[in-house]
């Protein structure tokens, strides 16, 4: 069976530990470089078209928008051959308690039938919000396995959680 880590990641300013900060490395890359360093699986950025703005509160009044307008972002690049992954580890950043609509656009590209898919988010407070049924909305034919979120301010020290989601699963 074969794996695939997808995931999206903001890597400009972003809210850490109460204040806002500059990431050279977005914390969900960081998390999805970890789980990759863990099981071997293959990795795929979801990469918007346009990308998001530099200032956290720019990023965020556009993802707003974005979510109450249900838009769907396009993607510049694919995941050639998605029917040879059997297992989907989805990362995001919790946005507005859900995923960014990029990942929507995302999950709503592919024929994810029958593949189980187990997300991961990282976040300051929200946790995996209702990312979680807005998953199994998209893809009601997929296996949706127990979410890991972890806080921002902890990717950089949470190789043990990882490690035990990643056998809980």
């Amino acid at each position: 069976m074969k794996s695939l880590i997808v995931y999206f990641s903001h890597d400009k300013e972003n809210y850490v530990g109460g204040q806002i900060q500059n990431l050279d490395v977005g914390n969900t890359k960081i998390v999805a470089l970890k789980i990759q360093e863990f099981i071997k699986a293959d990795l795929f950025e979801i990469k918007p078209l346009h990308d998001y703005p530099y200032v956290y509160h720019e990023c965020t009044e556009l993802a707003k928008k974005e979510l109450h307008e249900n838009a769907r972002p396009k993607i510049k690049n694919i995941v050639s051959h998605i029917e040879q992954y059997d297992h989907i580890y989805l990362g995001f950043p919790s946005w507005w308690s859900t995923m960014p609509m990029c990942v929507w656009t995302f999950l709503e590209s592919y024929d994810l039938s029958g593949k189980h898919i187990y997300p991961f988010c990282t976040h300051e407070g929200s946790g995996m919000g209702q990312s979680i049924q807005d998953i199994k909305k998209l893809c009601p034919d997929s296996f949706i396995h127990q979410g890991f979120a972890i806080l921002g301010s902890q990717v950089h020290n949470c190789d043990k959680n990882i490690q035990k989601w990643l056998k809980e699963k």
